[in-house]
This record gives structure tokens, sequence and C-alpha cells, in this order.
């Protein structure tokens, strides 16, 4: 019991003086979740359109600023729906957005692009 309570007594300062240290340089560990590292590398390559996707960007009067900065940066990804192993380009589907989705596009990405394949109005 003592071992227990001399851990605690370390254990609990030093979490919060790492908290606090890592606040104030604005780091997170959210980067390291499943859906930021699909954004965030989706994010790093070029963008490609299909003809469809393009078809659909036109008719929801949707631009690539909107898809890159709000759909993808603060979308969901659908990890159900999604192929996250398929060789040699995965698929994803990302719905914007997370809560009571709008938008839902599915694209592929690739060693060096990602192409968009599909734009969908929800609602």
């Amino acid at each position: 019991m003592k071992k227990i309570k001399f851990f605690l007594i370390g254990l609990i300062p030093g979490l919060i003086l790492v908290f606090f240290i890592l606040n104030k340089k604005g780091a997170s560990c959210s980067g390291y979740l499943p859906n930021s590292r699909v954004i965030a590398e989706t994010l790093s390559k070029e963008f490609k359109y299909s003809e469809e996707a393009k078809n659909e960007m036109t008719t929801y009067k949707i631009d690539e600023k909107f898809i890159k900065d709000s759909i993808i940066t603060n979308g969901k990804v659908d990890f159900d729906r999604s192929h996250a192993q398929k060789k040699p380009c995965p698929d994803y589907v990302i719905a914007y957005p997370e809560k009571n989705p709008m938008y839902e596009i599915t694209f592929e990405k690739c060693e060096e692009t990602v192409t968009l394949n599909s734009l969908k109005k929800l609602k």
C-alpha cells in the first residue's frame, strides 16, 4: 500500500505538470488518431477530381477551397465504409460536419495524389 501511495504522490503532480507544459506549447495528441492521420496525409498530396466530382461541385456550387478547408479538414472519416487496406490506393468516405452530415465525399489516396471520386449532398 505504501508503494502505491508513493507512486501516486509522484504520478499526479507529474501528469499535471506535463499537461500544463504541453498545453502552453499548443501540443496535442489528436494528430495520432486514425481520423487525423488520414486527413493530414490527404491534405499533403496533390488533388485531382473525377468528371463526376467536377459535375457535382458545379451543381452544388462548391469550390476546391471549401472541400479542402471545410469538408476534409473538419469531416469525419467513416472507416466502416472505407477501404483503408486496399492496395495500391486506399479509398475513404468522409462525412461533413461530424454531427448531422450535409456532405459526403469519397476519394482515393495514392502515393502522390488524391483523387476525389464523388461529392454528395445528403440534405
